[in-house]
């Protein structure tokens, strides 16, 4: 009877050795991943606690996100090439993985070029072109939709990996997958503005173009998509700067948040007027023609219809709002002058102002020489750019969370 209970009690002890020799720093890492915990060995018989996300992590997805953004201005200027080189209706149908492949052989492009001839902008516009000068346009609209893609996988998949990883919270978590569901929302928005340009419209004898209202949406929300972006990767990456609660701090912010969304309504002014070929009406600067307002700004019944419909005024409003962005941006220049601000802000506020210069004037060039290609991609290009340093100064004067 001793025996036995000898036996059983060495057993028990025994057990009791391996599992408390088993509890290493390594498996109570596997154990407290559910936490988003993990435990490193610092000494001998010490242990340090690393919470998950932290500030390495934040970095990594502040980067990752400030890289999407890169993207998504890549797909903005690529879609800008694309409607001024009239390439965006060369492809008339719309596949997720099947397009992917662009035509090859001779059949296989001849048979593409025979679909295109089907449409209105073949038989109104291009009725003599040839088969080489379809190619142009149409690899012009397949890089732009291939890129959409490249820029849905490098949302996607990391977000993947990231969420697998734990470097998301809660609030990360819920802006992610609006990020991402946006990037899709997105990719189906392009294509119903393309439909609009493939549509016959037999009482109208104008040349076939996609609607301004869903061209204006797309780069909305193309715009939308890269500002989100960029405020959330910046604001991971960037440490925020400890600004005084002070009166004309707090009009700073007021100020830049207005300077900002005034830079933002005139980027999406400038898609009406590509709509429209609103730039190719008066190229003349500073007066329209010989009038400072021209005398067709309300040509349309109803007045409304004007402000979308009418190239006229929609160029108006749109040299309105550029010179309205310009002194905005001049007034917040001056303003923050006066301010003892942290380095970052200050050279954020020069950058926005040299842009915005710099913008007006690749604006009213491009205007006066008739929209070249090459200048007018520069000049839809400088409106991103300078809602970036828009960004960029919120994201330097943001107040720091308690």
């Amino acid at each position: 009877m001793i025996l036995p209970a000898l036996r059983c009690a060495v057993w028990r002890g025994y057990r009791r050795g391996l599992q408390q020799s088993q509890r290493t720093p390594l498996r109570q890492w596997m154990l407290q991943r559910g936490q988003n915990t993990v435990v490193a060995e610092s000494g001998p018989s010490q242990t340090s606690t690393v919470t998950v996300p932290n500030a390495a992590t934040n970095r990594l997805v502040g980067r990752w996100l400030v890289g999407c953004s890169g993207l998504v201005l890549g797909a903005v200027v690529l879609g800008g090439v694309t409607r001024l080189t009239e390439s965006g209706l060369s492809m008339v149908d719309w596949h997720l993985v099947k397009e992917m492949k662009p035509p090859r052989s001779q059949a296989e492009w001849e048979a593409e070029f025979s679909k295109y001839q089907q449409f209105p902008e073949f038989k109104i516009m291009n009725h003599d072109m040839t088969l080489t000068e379809f190619k142009f346009i149409f690899y012009m609209e397949w890089g732009h939709r291939m890129w959409g893609r490249l820029v849905g996988l490098a949302y996607i998949l990391p977000t993947m990996y990231f969420w697998k990883k734990g470097y998301f919270n809660r609030s990360m978590k819920a802006r992610v997958l609006g990020l991402c569901g946006f990037v899709f929302f997105q990719g189906l928005l392009g294509w119903y503005m393309v439909k609009s340009g493939l549509e016959e419209k037999p009482e109208s004898y104008d040349i076939p173009r996609v609607s301004q209202y869903r061209l204006a949406s797309h780069l909305g929300s193309a715009l939308l998509l890269y500002c989100a972006s960029l405020w959330t990767g910046l604001t991971l990456m960037l440490p925020a700067n400890k600004l005084p609660d002070s009166k004309r701090v707090l009009q700073l912010r007021r100020f830049a948040k207005g300077t900002g969304a005034l830079v933002l309504l005139t980027a999406l002014s400038g898609a009406f007027v590509a709509g429209l070929d609103a730039g190719l009406v008066y190229n003349s600067f500073p007066k329209m023609g010989e009038y400072w307002i021209p005398d067709d700004l309300l040509a349309f019944s109803p007045t409304i219809k004007n402000f979308f419909e009418n190239p006229t005024t929609v160029q108006f409003d749109h040299r309105v709002l550029a010179i309205g962005s310009l002194a905005a941006i001049t007034g917040l220049y001056f303003f923050s002058r006066r301010m003892h601000l942290p380095r970052r802000a200050k050279i954020a506020i020069s950058c926005l102002t040299a842009m915005a210069y710099t913008q007006v004037a690749l604006g009213i060039c491009t205007l006066l020489l008739y929209v070249p290609t090459p200048l007018a991609a520069t000049h839809q290009s400088g409106s991103v750019a300078l809602l970036t340093f828009a960004i960029w100064v919120l994201a330097e004067l943001r107040k720091v969370a308690k």
